[in-house]
């Protein structure tokens, strides 16, 4: 039996701008992704990439179109009730570990959950566990001012899933970490996403990286260019810029 669909997004239209000035960034797109699923999306710059996985994640409207998240129409939902929907469903990865500086690891990873008004024993809990998971418990007190680029990511990839989401977006995770701590990072995300169910969409330049998703959706000129499957394999695919 095959996977039930957690996102659609259907006729997609994006622009910025108004009249001679107006930019349309997406055009059209339909695309729809299965719980549990690893997908890339990959394309040039200025394809609209980051614009789709921001419309997917809630952080961005659309002038025409469809999305559905979870079975709902997500796109009727006022301002607080979807701040509600992106805390309980959807975890966050940015290239730029986003990061708050005046708190420790421990504490940034915390703040999900004490937005949900968890309690504080509880939630440090949690965080402590996650941070281990990704071997940084001796680093969790210390600022992100006191940790490597590495580090500060991986505590930013613990933040994003700790809340147990079922969604994780992702744009350009390791675009800010040399080879080594790349693959560290992909590796540790997707074990996790598997060992979860978790679904995980990742905008990415590395054809290495894509590689290793079970599917990848090329974007070109704000359009869907092509929608392949892959191997899915860890070590699939090959190095470089797509």
């Amino acid at each position: 039996m095959g996977r039930s669909e957690i996102v659609r997004v259907e006729g997609l239209e994006k622009i910025y701008g108004y009249g001679r000035n107006a930019l349309r960034v997406l055009k059209n797109v339909s695309l729809g992704i299965s719980r549990g699923e690893i997908v890339s999306i990959v394309g040039p710059s200025g394809a609209g990439k980051s614009t789709l996985l921001n419309i997917m994640g809630c952080l961005d409207g659309f002038q025409a179109g469809n999305l559905v998240i979870k079975g709902r129409d997500v796109s009727s939902f006022s301002v607080e009730d979807l701040s509600d929907f992106r805390n309980l469903h959807i975890g966050f990865i940015f290239q730029l570990h986003n990061l708050l500086p005046e708190f420790t690891a421990l504490e940034n990873v915390m703040f999900p959950l004490l937005i949900r008004r968890m309690g504080k024993r509880q939630t440090r809990a949690r965080a402590m566990e996650m941070i281990d998971r990704f071997d940084l418990a001796d680093r969790s007190h210390h600022k992100p001012s006191e940790l490597s680029g590495g580090e500060c990511q991986r505590i930013a990839v613990a933040r994003a899933l700790i809340g147990g989401p079922e969604i994780i977006l992702a744009d350009e995770p390791t675009g800010s970490l040399d080879s080594e701590n790349s693959r560290k990072l992909i590796d540790i995300l997707f074990d996790l996403g598997k060992e979860k169910s978790t679904t995980i969409v990742i905008v990415t330049h590395s054809g290495e990286i894509a590689g290793k998703t079970e599917r990848t959706v090329t974007l070109v000129d704000g359009e869907i260019r092509t929608d392949v499957k892959n191997g899915g394999a860890p070590g699939g695919g090959e190095e470089g810029p797509i």
